[in-house]
This record gives structure tokens, sequence and C-alpha cells, in this order.
């Protein structure tokens, strides 16, 4: 959403999972989703559970675009997953179910986005691109996507064909994978099929052999990417499974996110950002360069499969924990700016620290690094959500933005790779011969004069690095395209499923009920079924968007853009767990009289209290804050005691990425963290480190 003159809007949008069989006032128990029995099911949906969405939820969330967003927006990423889950045994789905589903939210895009001529609503032409992206759940059976061409991306060409420029349904056809020049001639948004690349899809192998549809498709964007470099263009890559990668779990084939984060590294003069759905999360995470294993690649290594287990494909609250965990123990291990700095005792030592600090990262712009992006969903495993970013247009202030919508607005589609061209196209330009003979030869591709010798092992290209001269790209240099901030816009559904005097969706269940078993599940919210206080009629508010937080004037994320270095900085700050004093959360500290340690606090024994400036308060009535208590016991015995003193950026990225959906309390006992409106004592007894010296 444009904020000021010089910035232009993208709409993020992913995961509807439209379900026809919601019923209001039915049971949201697992097995059941909302489809029968009596329960706690609201208007607009069930938040914090499994339930899919109620079409009530998808057409206020498009009535509410209409009115609110769509003059304010230049392109719409929407990153699939827009069918139904198949989680009900007693109403299985059907390929018509994922169909029609599909066509609906298409026909709804089309709706709010169609032309507007003198007050004459145009169904010829689009006010803005809008670049779709097969999600898992759009094909039948889920997760399993075959080589293509096949049956769904022939179905799909049908149902997006006014989405997919005329140059690229070959493409598309052909494996799902297509992109858009949502600015001509300036910028691309590139849209992968990113379930050849997933570890749950039985039909690929990954990215390793010629005769795997993942290998196809990332030899296809690195043509494509060398021919936006050399057209001085630049690209968003857009997918619906993101490539999560833990030290334990990924949702990737190790190959394929080889050879992509691979791509990135060598592309990064050209690639703007990526951004990703399906795990439902609001969250983002780091690609390094350094786990790229080149050897591995060239000899065909990495097609055995990783050892690292297979993500959970559907993240709710109770399995996110270890995910989460997972990330934060990476990002402890980042370089540490401050690492070593109390040893530099003169300014000559400073700089030698300063400068292995940046060799360590990739230089100034820390270059060694990508980010990848993952929005929260509109499907109510939590509050619906939608994103807005916004990019700087310095320069573009000719641009004929109606250009694209023209047949013919793809620029230079002479540069447009053939899928049946031949096997030269496949050759990028190299620095050297030697990476032009790692090339393999297509088999689809050679030319029929002289046979290829198949080599030995697999090889392949490693693409041109920016050329030395070329300054950093707009994903780490602030320039035109450079992401420059985003507001996240969710829907409270506890207000607006009913009135405030209603208190069907407060009530607490009782101890050992099915209901209490369930709420703990799924994070709290009764799930209906054995009610102990007769329902509520349900009194529905207007369905509107709020905005839950923005990069703009966030206090807490502190972010001064959307630059790899901004969230490399970040990272580092969630990732410590000794963290700076403007980090902190600070209850009350128990030390031992002369053992504080270097973990004791250096403040006064005093009480005081601060509000966190920038935390959301989603009651929008509840103060939050937080005290300090410091108090000293005399005790026989040496002790490392639990202080309360927590990271509150690692505190406020667990609350975001639940949209606010999980209690404080919760977060407290599942991740250790203190939240900002303090703990007793009690609680914080569980914590206690009893190590004795």
């Amino acid at each position: 959403m444009t904020v000021i003159a010089l910035r232009l809007g993208a709409s993020f949008m992913e995961d509807f999972h439209p379900d026809p069989f919601y019923k209001i006032h039915s049971s949201t128990e697992p097995g059941i989703s909302c489809h029968r029995g009596v329960g706690s099911a609201g208007y607009y949906g069930a938040e914090v559970t499994e339930c899919d969405s109620p079409y009530t939820l998808v057409n206020a969330t498009f009535d509410w675009i209409d009115a609110e967003l769509k003059d304010s927006i230049d392109f719409v990423v929407w990153t699939g997953d827009s069918a139904r889950h198949d989680n009900d045994e007693e109403i299985p789905r059907s390929e018509q179910q994922v169909v029609e589903q599909n066509e609906y939210l298409v026909e709804r895009f089309v709706k709010v986005f169609e032309q507007d001529t003198h007050g004459v609503k145009s169904t010829s032409d689009l006010q803005i691109p809008i670049i779709p992206n097969f999600g898992n759940n759009d094909i039948m059976p889920h997760n399993v996507f075959s080589p293509g061409p096949n049956r769904w991306t022939r179905k799909f060409l049908g149902i997006w064909k006014r989405f997919i420029p005329e140059e690229q349904r070959h493409s598309f056809e052909r494996g799902g994978w297509f992109y858009v020049e949502v600015i001509p001639n300036q910028l691309a948004a590139f849209s992968l099929n990113t379930l050849y690349f997933f570890d749950s899809n039985p039909e690929s192998n990954g990215c390793g052999s010629p005769s795997d549809p993942g290998y196809e498709q990332v030899e296809w964007l690195r043509i494509q990417l060398q021919f936006i470099r050399r057209r001085g263009m630049k690209a968003i890559i857009i997918g619906h499974v993101p490539p999560a990668r833990t030290e334990s779990k990924s949702n990737w084939e190790e190959s394929c996110w080889q050879k992509y984060t691979l791509w990135l590294r060598q592309y990064r003069d050209v690639v703007v950002g990526s951004l990703y759905g399906h795990m439902n999360i609001d969250h983002f995470m780091l690609q390094d360069s350094k786990d790229v294993d080149i050897v591995g690649l060239q000899n065909g290594a990495l097609q055995v499969k990783s050892q690292r287990a297979v993500m959970d494909s559907h993240v709710l609250l109770q399995n996110a924990a270890d995910y989460l965990v997972d990330l934060r123990v990476g990002w402890s291990k980042l370089p540490d700016p401050l690492k070593g700095l109390a040893k530099q005792r003169s300014k000559r030592g400073e700089k030698r620290r300063q400068k292995k600090y940046l060799k360590e990262i990739g230089g100034e712009w820390a270059e060694r690094y990508m980010v990848a992006h993952v929005s929260p969903s509109i499907i109510p495993n939590y509050f619906p959500s939608l994103r807005i970013i916004e990019y700087n247009v310095t320069g573009l202030d000719n641009v004929n933005l109606d250009a694209r919508h023209d047949s013919n607005g793809q620029a230079i589609h002479d540069e447009t790779i053939d899928e049946d061209a031949p096997a030269t196209w496949g050759r990028c330009e190299t620095s050297s011969p030697d990476e032009t003979s790692k090339s393999f030869p297509w088999k689809w591709g050679h030319k029929k004069k002289r046979k290829p010798r198949k080599p030995k092992k697999p090889h392949f290209i490693i693409p041109d690095p920016p050329s030395k001269s070329a300054p950093p790209g707009p994903a780490y240099s602030p320039q035109t395209f450079t992401w420059l901030g985003f507001t996240q816009y969710y829907a409270n559904l506890t207000y607006f499923n009913d009135e405030p005097t209603t208190s069907r969706l407060m009530r607490e269940p009782e101890r050992g009920s099915i209901e209490d078993d369930d709420s703990k599940e799924f994070g709290g919210r009764p799930s209906g079924g054995s009610s102990q206080q007769k329902l509520a009629e349900p009194k529905p508010r207007k369905l509107r968007y709020e905005i839950e937080y923005s990069t703009f004037n966030d206090k807490i994320y502190n972010l001064r853009d959307m630059t790899v270095r901004s969230y490399l900085e970040l990272a580092q700050r969630i990732g410590k767990y000794k963290p700076k004093d403007e980090d902190r959360l600070d209850l009350f500290t128990e030390a031992d009289d002369g053992n504080d340690g270097e973990d004791a606090p250096d403040d006064g024994d005093e009480d005081e209290a601060a509000s966190i400036d920038g935390a959301e308060d989603h009651g929008g009535s509840e103060t939050i804050a937080r005290k300090k208590k410091h108090k000293k016991h005399k005790g026989h015995k040496r002790r490392k005691k639990y202080r309360g003193t927590n990271n509150k950026v690692w505190f406020t990225f667990l609350k975001r990425a639940f949209v606010g959906a999980k209690d404080e309390e919760d977060i407290q006992n599942e991740y250790g963290v203190v939240p900002p409106g303090g703990q007793s004592r009690e609680q914080a007894s569980a914590f206690e480190l009893t190590d004795e010296l």
C-alpha cells in the first residue's frame, strides 16, 4: 500500500483454503473440521484450529481489499493453496472440488481488479498483474505433482489463463513455472513450482539428474535470470513451499536447495527478494551461501537423500515450537560484530575486528546471505493476515505501467527461452572456458548431427557472478526496487465473529474435559462438542483488517529497510541469549551474595515499570508493561539463578509468528520466554538453573 508518493506497494496473499462445507456453530474437533456437530465455529472462521476458511471470510477479505487496498497496490503475489485440506474422512476431497475452489478465487480476484472504464467494468483487462502459484493442496492427491506436462498444468493453464502471459504459457504447461513483467522492461516476478523441490513430493527426486523436473526448473530459472540480467531488469521470486532448512529438518530436497541458493548468490545483482507461503507463520529465514557444496553438486553426491528430516507440512501451534527454536539456535551462531570487542583496546585492533567481521558476512552488504520471507495465511489457523510490501521507485516516474496489460507487453520475446530450444541455449556466458565445459547436455535439446557423449558424472553450469564493477543488487543496497518495508494486516476473528457481550469464545473449559484437551492442542480455543453453557447467537461485526505492525514505525525490530544486512542484524538480535540492554525484558533477579557473575545485572535494587514501545496489543485495552525486581537472598550454596532477563526481540518474533493468536503465557511455557506483562516468582522458578559451581 502506498504511504508516500515515491513508494509503490505489492500485496502478498497466501493459503486461502476455502471450504464450502464449513458450518457455523459446528465442532472444531480434529477430524470434524467445522463440518458438523455442535461447537464454537464462528461466522468468519474458527481461529486457532485446524478448520479451513468459510466462504464468509473469503468474501469479506476481498470486499475489504476492494474498498481499502486495490487502488494502492501495483501487483498481487498469490502463493497458492486455494483449495480446502483433505482433513475429514466423511467428506473426502475430489478433483472437481479442487478446481471449483480455485476457479472461485480467480473470480473474486477478477471482480476486484478488473478494469473500470468510465464506470463500466471490463472483463477483458485487469488493473494490475496477479501472479498465482501452485500450492501442495491445489492438486490431487496433495503433495503429489508428477513431471509435466500433466493434467494439472493443463487444467490450471485454463484456470489462470488471464494471469499468465501468452509467451509464458508453454513453460507453464511444461512444468507450472512462468514469469510476468509486472513493470515492463524493469521488474519481473518469477512464479516457481516449488512442488518439484518439495521433499514430500514422491514424484520428484530433487534437482541432481536431468531426468528430474526439478533439474529442468532450476535450469530454466538460471537461463531466464541470465537474460533478465542482460536486459538490465530485476526479478522477484515467489513460491509456495519455502526453502526452510535447519540442522535437523528441511522442506526441500537438498540438491534443489543447494542449486537454488547458488543461483541466488550468483544473480544477487538481479534478485530483489523472494516470497513464500505454506507454513502459515510470520517469519523469515536466511540462506547461507557457505552451505553450498560445489563439489557435491558437480559429482552428483547431493542426489542422495539428505539426512535432515522432512518438516511437518501443516505448521500449527503444536508443531511450530521445534522449528522456531531451531531457527533461533542457528541465528545464535551467526557471525557476531561484538565478538572480541572487549579485547580490542586500540583503534587499530577495533579496525581489525571490524574487517574480520565484514569478511565473515560477505562484505559491507552481507552478500554471503539471502533472505526468504514467509507471510502468515488467510486461513485462520491463527488470525487471517495479509502483507503489503513497499518498494523504492526512484527513477520510475515515467514508466508506463499500463503497457503490461497489452498482449505485446513482454518487451523482448526473442530472448525468452523455448523449452524445445537446442542445447546451446542452455549455456550461459561463463568467465572461463573451464566453466563452459561443466555443462551437461539436455537430453531433449542436443543437436541431431552429433550425439553427445554421456559424462561419467552429472555436471552443471555455474552461472557468472555479478561483474566486479557492478554495484550491490537491490536486495543488499538501497536503490530502485529495494524493498523499503511492509505493513502486516490481520483480522481479529475473536472480535468480529461475535459482539463483545458474548462470552462464547472467552469461557474456560472444565479441567480434564474433552474441550480442555483440544484447547491445549490447538492453542487455547474451545472446540465445542460437550458445551458447558449454551452458545450465544452470533452477532458478527463487519470484518475489516487492521494493522498488526508496520516495519516503518516498529521500535522493536527497528528495521532500516528490508535489505539482507538489516535482516541479518535482526536475526543476530533474536539469537542473543544475553541480549543488549535495549533488547532485554527484565523482571527480577535472584543472585547469591558475591556470586553475581557475568550474568548478573548491574541495575540497582529498585522497582521500575516501563512500557515496551511498539509491542502489539491485539485486545486494544491492556497496557503491556514489565517490572524489574532485584532481591538478594543469603544461601550456603553458590547457585546460578534464572534472572528473569529475556530477549524481547525473540518474544516479539514469536508473538508475531502466530499473528498474536497465541497467549503470552503459552509462549512463556513453551519457549521459556518472559512476556512483557511479567510473571510470578513461582512461575519463574521452573526455569531456575540449579547447577552448583
